[in-house]
């Protein structure tokens, strides 16, 4: 069974939010630390973990709610585009372990940087490419 969260108190109005949208499926508020005015938090109703436990009718509800909102955060504060991000699992940075997506306005790229990228070699990522395939299910 999933650990009760922050989220979950949120879903059941234990605990306030901005609440921006709501469907049978899907709820979005405003992130309480948020990088940039506006910040936008997409969660499923259900509780999920994250995206390893995520059943095909729920990513697309959230994946719909992402898409009907984000134009809105971005209109709302003048921004030029939205950032769309997603944890997964503590490694990656996960912190609320119930499926969550960041929708955060911007206005400019240098708002941001991504990640340092690195270089591989053809054979590398012809090995890593390989690897991926073989562990699809």
């Amino acid at each position: 069974e999933m650990e009760d969260t922050i989220f979950s108190k949120i879903i059941r109005r234990e605990v306030p939010a901005d609440i921006v949208y709501e469907d049978d499926d899907t709820l979005a508020f405003l992130d309480i630390k948020p990088v940039a005015p506006g910040h936008t938090l997409v969660i499923p109703k259900k509780p999920v973990r994250n995206i390893f436990d995520a059943d095909d009718a729920t990513l697309i509800a959230v994946m719909r709610t992402i898409q009907k909102i984000s134009p809105a955060v971005r209109d709302a504060v003048g921004a030029h585009g939205v950032h769309i991000n997603s944890n997964h699992e503590a490694a990656a940075g996960q912190i609320v372990f119930h499926l969550h997506f960041h929708i955060v306005p911007r206005h400019s790229r240098s708002e941001f940087s991504f990640w340092p990228q690195k270089d591989f070699s053809r054979d590398d990522a012809a090995a890593i490419a390989e690897k991926i395939r073989a562990n699809i299910k």
